[in-house]
């Protein structure tokens, strides 16, 4: 087998999917994904890197769900060790390495973090060991050792910290990813390796020949046709929609994933006076604040949650119980009105008999239940290529053919090769494009070599090199080629997955919005009523977010979430 090592990016455009849809209607393929999160365009990469046909569909976009509200870290999980995971933590480390090197350098980025110690001797040697592990597990060199700090070294990096927040301090590294940006620039790659990857197809049902599997109905959400998608195997990799697809099958499910809700707050960066991110330990887990850009991502929570799953909600109590556990260590305390977004995502918990979704492990689970179908869920982020290529070991028993072992260590995904050279070079592409040093530097963090894709489109329309309106961070290059080159259907799509604005601009992205739907229009055929409609959709799901959050409970929240209309068309 020939294996590309180099990787053209294939645009993802309009045209693409309709080709796209005829491929997938008419020929039989080696493996169906079903699952557009980063576990499914894992999937879909490994084995279409392999040599295998292969096809990816996702009922709404890529990272809809859990892969776009993660804390947004590629980190080996320091809390584990308290569990003595050591094989977790050790592969996890080892996945962090390949990503900063390798796989994603421009995507993915070190980042410091502050733990402060509140006892003396015995908290600095028992969490300074497991920092000192930390440090040496799974090629974890890739980044500067751990550093212990006095009181008053840990003010000069967080003069933030009230007095009583620490009495010293232990400062360690981990990385941190534009989750979403990520796996859509991993299902990109699948595609340059030959897969066929399509957003906005759903899944309705599972094609039976006897007990085995051999394929799916789909149905194209933008039209509402439906095609029967013929497969050697289905791979589902659906997350917390995982027992549905053991249901669909019409078999008991292989275990039982639980769903666990986590929010974060965005807060301006100037609000919390820190030069470092923060761990801080809570009675159920951990909350971190994070460095993100201009702002501060602050949480998590954990918390059971059983209802919809397309669209969790926070709630009041969820914000209270961030803000509550951040201000306790902070000299200024942080309001509500200083929050400028607010994000909800449902982890996939693999169910054992344990009764708290705190407790349950992390690491995943793939399960062959009739042949045709293999199922994968569980894990963390960080590890999602070893799920992946797990789940396509299992896949491949399938085939009734060998394939070859998976390689995707050593693959690096779109705008990674040369990424380093051209950061060096930085400052030829200012003199070249007359772009400031901070916007060549903002594109090759979210683009890497994949930016001469934007900077030509600048050339050629130099008012694609203006901010959107409303963002002092995203071109309008960047929406145009959102639709182009990355699959967005929607301007739910750009504002929300492509870019951050949604989160990141105080009014959510509102005044974006108008400006990005007409940017996408002419790509993908709207007339000026589509276009309205795709500014009223997104404005009715900012304000029903927005009252999610003034509601006491997630039973309240949910409701007022669902009052926001569904994406058209459907």
């Amino acid at each position: 087998m020939k294996r590309r090592n180099t990787v053209t990016p294939v645009p993802l455009s309009p045209v693409y999917r309709a080709e796209t849809l005829r491929k997938l209607a008419r020929e039989e393929i080696d493996v169906l994904v079903v699952g557009g999160g980063v576990t499914g365009a894992g999937v879909a990469l490994d084995a279409a890197s392999r040599g295998l046909s292969v096809a990816l569909v996702e009922a709404r976009d890529f990272a809809a769900g859990t892969s776009s509200r993660s804390s947004k870290l590629i980190h080996g999980g320091l809390r584990y060790l308290e569990n003595l995971d050591f094989k977790l933590v050790r592969e996890a480390l080892k996945e962090r390495s390949l990503l900063l090197q390798t796989l994603a350098p421009h995507l993915v980025r070190p980042v410091k973090f502050l733990v402060p110690l509140k006892h003396r001797v015995w908290e600095r040697g028992y969490i300074g060991a497991g920092v000192t592990l930390y440090d040496t597990l799974g090629g974890a060199r890739a980044l500067p050792r751990h550093r212990h700090l006095s009181k008053r070294g840990a003010g000069k990096v967080a003069p933030g910290l009230a007095d009583d927040a620490l009495i010293g301090a232990i400062q360690y590294y981990d990385a941190q990813v534009d989750d979403a940006r990520h796996t859509m620039t991993i299902a990109r790659t699948a595609a340059e390796q030959g897969a066929s990857v399509l957003t906005r197809a759903r899944v309705t049902s599972l094609i039976r020949d006897g007990e085995r599997v051999v394929g799916a109905k789909v149905v194209d959400r933008e039209s509402g046709a439906e095609i029967e998608v013929r497969a050697k195997t289905v791979v589902a990799a659906t997350g917390v929609w995982s027992d549905d697809m053991a249901e669909a099958a019409g078999i008991p499910a292989p275990f039982t994933v639980r769903a666990s809700k986590g929010i974060h707050l965005v807060v301006p960066r100037e609000k919390i006076d820190l030069d470092t991110g923060l761990i801080l330990r809570t009675e159920k887990s951990v909350l971190f604040v994070i460095p993100w850009g201009r702002h501060w991502i602050v949480g998590t929570t954990d918390t059971e949650w059983d209802l919809d799953r397309e669209h969790p909600a926070a709630s009041q109590a969820d914000v209270d119980y961030v803000l509550d556990h951040l201000n306790a260590v902070l000299r200024t305390p942080i309001t509500a009105d200083d929050i400028e977004g607010v994000y909800a995502g449902l982890r996939p918990l693999l169910a054992a008999k344990a009764t708290s979704t705190t407790k349950l492990s992390r690491e995943h689970a793939v399960a062959h239940p009739v042949p045709g179908l293999v199922i994968v869920a569980g894990g963390k982020y960080t590890t999602y290529r070893v799920m992946a290529a797990d789940a396509v070991d299992v896949a491949v028993e399938d085939l009734g053919r060998p394939a070859p072992s998976s390689w995707t260590e050593r693959l690096p995904i779109v705008g990674a090769t040369g990424y380093h050279e051209l950061w060096g070079a930085r400052h030829a592409l200012v003199q070249r494009t007359g772009l400031p040093i901070r916007r060549i530097e903002h594109l090759l963090q979210r683009y890497g070599t994949a930016i001469e894709d934007i900077l030509e489109s600048i050339s050629d329309r130099p008012e694609l090199g203006e901010p959107i309106p409303g963002t002092a961070e995203y071109l309008k290059a960047e929406a145009v080629y959102a639709v182009s080159h990355e699959g967005a259907l929607h301007l739910e799509d750009v504002l929300t997955r492509r870019t951050r604005i949604s989160i990141e601009e105080r009014d959510r992205g509102v005044t974006a919005a108008p400006v990005v739907a007409e940017l996408m229009a002419p790509l993908l055929g709207w007339d000026s009523h589509r276009q309205e409609r795709e500014v009223a959709n997104y404005l009715a799901r900012v304000e029903a977010e927005r009252s999610a959050q003034a509601q006491p409970d997630d039973e309240a929240a949910n409701a007022s979430r669902l009052a926001a209309p569904a994406l058209l068309p459907s």
